[in-house]
């Protein structure tokens, strides 16, 4: 282990190890002005500078000059209440790390932050472990960012605006007070791990089929009872994190059903008969309803709707070992096949027809935790 305060160079990377040293805000500032006057006639840059667990309570005034180069600060496990505007100076920085402080309130970011080179420069952003009530606004326009940190705050939900982080591959939002997962957060096209474990969240957006690239999906410690079918379009997903929520544990039926009104029975009868029309033949309303006919999912049905249908929670099994609860939606109550809240008889339609779809998505599973 190497010693604290030592400067550690490799080939081609410099990096200065102040991390532990437990002296005084004026002490390190001393020397980090020493450090980098060290640096400025040296032919390599610093790249990376580590100031970890040192009782700080602001940034220090020398980072704001002495380190323009630098790729990677460490200000973790101190007692920081805002990211002062040094940090703007460092117009090539990639990695922050500043986890475990005490950043949550206003100011707590600079000014201009959104404005700053960190802009295009910062890919990584760990501000793990503080007070954070909502998403820092200026975050939301750092487009360059491939992984975000905010696990252990205290948020309360997740802004709309997420989407604005195409770059993003890793989000951890664990340990907060989540309630919903909004729809955008489905538009983060290069997103591979999302980590919402212990929270307080009730249901999945279907949205979150969107994410293509997702790899590992981590909802353990919810409130969740069942899950979009639509997760199975998650071809990618290697690792499903479930355990810790009142899942369901057999087959359960929602069959309120208010009848379907006549705008939409005339338009099932259409869709359903294929019966062909021109613009001219019907009323504009029922034009524009027909768009937005969706397909009921039971094979043997064929049929249609649109506002009205049936919620229905089947058990998929996966890979012959772990049950997931999936919803979907039926166009009437006949779809819904008998089933005994007092049997899990396999012969059943229901579960019939959870096997045939486990069998086309086993593959796409290769880790579902439950326990």
């Amino acid at each position: 282990m190497e010693e604290a305060g030592a400067v550690v160079a490799t080939a081609g990377e410099a990096e200065l190890n102040l991390s532990r040293l437990s002296v005084s805000p004026e002490t390190l500032e001393s020397e980090l002005e020493a450090r980098g006057e060290e640096r400025r006639g040296a032919r390599e840059a610093l790249l990376r500078l580590l100031l970890p667990h040192n009782r700080l309570v602001s940034l220090p005034r020398a980072l704001g000059s002495g380190f323009p180069h630098l790729q990677l600060l460490d200000v973790s496990g101190n007692a920081l209440t805002a990211l002062g505007p040094e940090l703007l100076a460092l117009r090539g920085l990639r990695t922050l790390l500043a986890k475990n402080n005490r950043l949550g309130g206003p100011g707590a970011l600079p000014k201009g932050l959104a404005q700053s080179p960190l802009c295009r420069s910062l890919q990584v952003l760990n501000l793990s472990g503080n007070c954070f009530q909502e998403v820092p606004a200026s975050l939301l326009d750092l487009r360059a960012l491939q992984t975000l940190s905010l696990g252990g705050n205290q948020l309360q939900n997740i802004p709309a605006e997420i989407e604005n982080l195409r770059s993003l591959e890793c989000l951890y939002l664990g340990g907060n007070f989540i309630k919903e997962i909004p729809p955008e957060l489905g538009n983060l096209p290069s997103l591979n791990y999302l980590v919402l474990c212990d929270n307080k969240i009730q249901s999945v957006p279907p949205q979150l089929s969107q994410l293509h690239s997702l790899r590992s999906l981590s909802l353990h410690n919810n409130l969740l009872t069942y899950l979009p079918r639509e997760i199975l379009n998650l071809i990618h997903l290697e690792e499903l994190s479930l355990r810790g929520n009142p899942l369901v544990v057999r087959f359960v039926r929602d069959l309120t059903y208010d009848p379907p009104t006549l705008l939409e029975l005339a338009a099932r009868t259409i869709k359903i008969r294929n019966i062909s029309y021109t613009p001219y033949d019907l009323p504009g309303n029922l034009l524009r309803y027909l768009s937005l006919a969706s397909n009921c999912p039971n094979p043997k049905c064929g049929g249609v709707y649109f506002d009205c249908c049936v919620r229905q929670i089947k058990f998929v099994d996966f890979c012959g070992k772990y049950r997931l609860p999936l919803m979907h939606y039926l166009c009437s109550p006949e779809c819904s096949s008998p089933c005994s809240s007092a049997s899990h008889s396999s012969t059943s339609q229901s579960e019939s027809d959870s096997e045939d779809e486990a069998s086309v998505a086993a593959h796409r599973m290769q880790k579902v935790l439950l326990g």
